[in-house]
C-alpha cells in the first residue's frame, strides 16, 4: 500500500528538536508517539488536509517497526474505514504532522518539561480515560 511517509517541511526540525529534548533515541520514537497523541486528541481529518512532504522521511518499517498492524487497526477503527482504504497513508501522515505540532506547542509553552515526566503524564492521562 505504501512504503514511506514524510513529515511536512515545517516539522523536519521539530522531529529532531523533540527527539533531543526527550532523549528518546531514534527519531522514529517521537514520530510514533506523535501519531498516537494526535489520534488521542479526537481530531478527525480529511485526506485532503495533507501538508507538504518536504520533511523527515520514514520508511513504513522504521516508523512503525513490528507495530504496524496495531497502528493500522487503531487508525481504521478511529475512522471506521477498511484496512485497504487508499487514504491510510495520507491519514497517517496527517496525524504524524498534527501530533508533532501538538507536542511541540506544549514544549514551547513550557520549556522546563522533562522528557520522561511529560511522557508518563500523557500515558497516565490516556490510561485513566480507558480504565
Amino acid at each position: 500500500m505504501f512504503n514511506q511517509i514524510k513529515t511536512s517541511s515545517e516539522n523536519r526540525e521539530v522531529v529532531t528538536n523533540l527527539t533531543r529534548k526527550f532523549g528518546l533515541g531514534a527519531e522514529n520514537v517521537i514520530a510514533r508517539i506523535a501519531i498516537a497523541y494526535s489520534l488521542h486528541s479526537g481530531m478527525q481529518f480529511s485526506p485532503l488536509d495533507v501538508k507538504d512532504s518536504g520533511g523527515k522521511e520514514y520508511s513504513k518499517n522504521v516508523l512503525f517497526g513490528n507495530m504496524y498492524q496495531t497502528y493500522l487497526y487503531i487508525l481504521c477503527t478511529y475512522y471506521q474505514i477498511p484496512d485497504n482504504d487508499r487514504n491510510i497513508p495520507r491519514l497517517f501522515k496527517i496525524h504524524l504532522d498534527h501530533g508533532l505540532s501538538l507536542i511541540n506547542d506544549e514544549v514551547e509553552k513550557n520549556p522546563n518539561l522533562i522528557g520522561y515526566d511529560y511522557l508518563f503524564d500523557k500515558i497516565k492521562m490516556g490510561l485513566s480515560e480507558i480504565c
